[in-house]
């Protein structure tokens, strides 16, 4: 495999408020210092699927953003106003991830746990009154499919149970947590020796949860 050799994901137009079935729209995460890594590859061919199931593709690089994982007094969340005004930066970060109606998180497990480009992400986007703390949540109904670049072989992995873990982390204690019941997580194993097989697997993965 050469990504290296592949042009990056490219950028989204600022979504719409509100998909409709003729204009779906998918916000694409990506987390990853390299555009020429696996997890770029991983990014590229998500985004040929998403599209090919008819999708307008928000394109979210993290890195090529620009976007600062820290989490400053402007972003604290106050318990007692759920309505509390966050900083600009999030309010449009918000705005993209209301627009969409399937979420696809791309990124490598480091420390068994997504970057801390995407954890802050995390942090000030889906914050409370926004993501989750209103009895109705604003995120029910989406879709989101969290996808990551394992370094361990799958044998090792799950014996030591952090398929699961990692699984419950991301799909209970994210996605439900805000409301999103349809959420899946799909790993990529051995990705130092990954090819492209193992991509074209996830990329069917991607596909078949979108059906």
């Amino acid at each position: 495999m050469s990504p290296a050799t592949t042009p990056s994901p490219a950028a989204g137009t600022s979504p719409a408020s509100t998909p409709t079935r003729e204009s779906r729209t998918a916000l694409l995460v990506v987390a990853h210092p390299r555009t020429d890594s696996l997890t770029g590859e991983l990014a590229r061919q998500a985004q040929v699927r998403l599209e090919r199931s008819g999708f307008t593709v928000d394109v979210l690089d993290l890195y090529r953003e620009g976007f600062d994982p820290r989490l400053g007094p402007e972003d604290e969340p106050d318990w007692a106003d759920r309505d509390k005004p966050y900083s600009a930066e999030v309010h449009a970060h918000m705005r993209r991830v209301e627009a969409a109606e399937v979420m696809v998180m791309v990124f490598p497990l480091w420390w068994f746990g997504p970057p801390a480009i995407l954890k802050g992400w995390i942090d000030r986007v889906w914050n409370h009154g926004f993501a989750y703390g209103r009895s109705r949540p604003r995120l029910a109904g989406k879709r989101m499919f969290w996808l990551t670049a394992v370094s361990y072989p799958e044998a090792d992995f799950t014996s030591l149970g952090w398929d699961r873990t990692v699984t419950h982390v991301l799909r209970t204690g994210i996605s439900e947590y805000c409301g999103i019941t349809d959420a899946a997580v799909h790993f990529v194993y051995d990705s130092l020796n990954a090819d492209e097989s193992a991509v074209k697997s996830a990329a069917g993965a991607l596909e078949e949860f979108l059906a």
